[in-house]
């Protein structure tokens, strides 16, 4: 059975690649950070995606031995400067919390009007592997998705600030559709579908 390992304990990631990746490599089992052995795992001090999607990606291969993969996301608001970006998951303040962090941006943008609400969630994905030859190969691709910022939480899907977020030409949140549909048009789902072919070639040893 073919393993890529994702540096992630977020359970609704590591199905989304598993589904993504299941029709270009048949049994291919996506391993979490729960399924291996614990390791120190890299702060997040990057100032983009890309480099901190690296550092998790670079560390999971020096730690497990298999092919692995990393994301780093985040929601960027027009309104906010672009914030708050890679500090998405931590906007409110440790301990992490999606509830907290979707009711600071709430608070944040509540006199913003409908026309200034602007947002887009980016993505970077980073894919990591013995080179056979003592190195490491790396690749970078990045997701993004348009969309705007509502002004209640709406839906049960999803994750992080799903329930706030309407993708570009839907009125529902991205929390309220089903994984299919958000895999269709997600950030996240279209780097993932971008590096699957090489994830699929790395472990069919093409």
């Amino acid at each position: 059975m073919p393993d890529v390992f994702l540096a992630s304990r977020n359970a609704k990631k590591l199905e989304e690649m598993e589904r993504i990746l299941a029709p270009l490599v048949p049994g291919v089992r996506v391993l979490g950070l729960d399924d291996v052995t614990a390791y120190d795992e890299p702060v997040e001090d990057q100032p983009d995606f890309a480099g901190n999607a690296l550092l998790k990606a670079r560390a999971g291969v020096v730690a497990t031995g298999l092919p692995s993969v990393a994301d780093d996301s985040g929601l960027c608001v027009d309104a906010l400067n672009g914030m708050p970006g890679v500090l998405s998951a931590r906007w409110s303040g440790p301990p992490k919390s999606d509830q907290r962090n979707n009711e600071l941006l709430l608070a944040q943008m509540s006199d913003v009007p409908d026309e200034r609400r602007g947002a887009h969630f980016a993505c970077a994905v980073a894919f990591c592997h013995p080179d056979g030859a003592g190195g490491m190969a790396e690749r970078v691709v990045h997701g993004r998705m348009e969309g705007r910022i509502l002004r209640e939480v709406r839906g049960s899907g999803g994750f992080g600030y799903d329930v706030l977020f309407a993708a570009e030409g839907y009125d529902v949140t991205t929390a309220e559709l089903s994984r299919e549909d958000k895999d269709a048009i997600s950030h996240r789902g279209k780097a993932l579908r971008e590096i699957a072919p090489q994830v699929s070639d790395v472990l069919s040893g093409s």
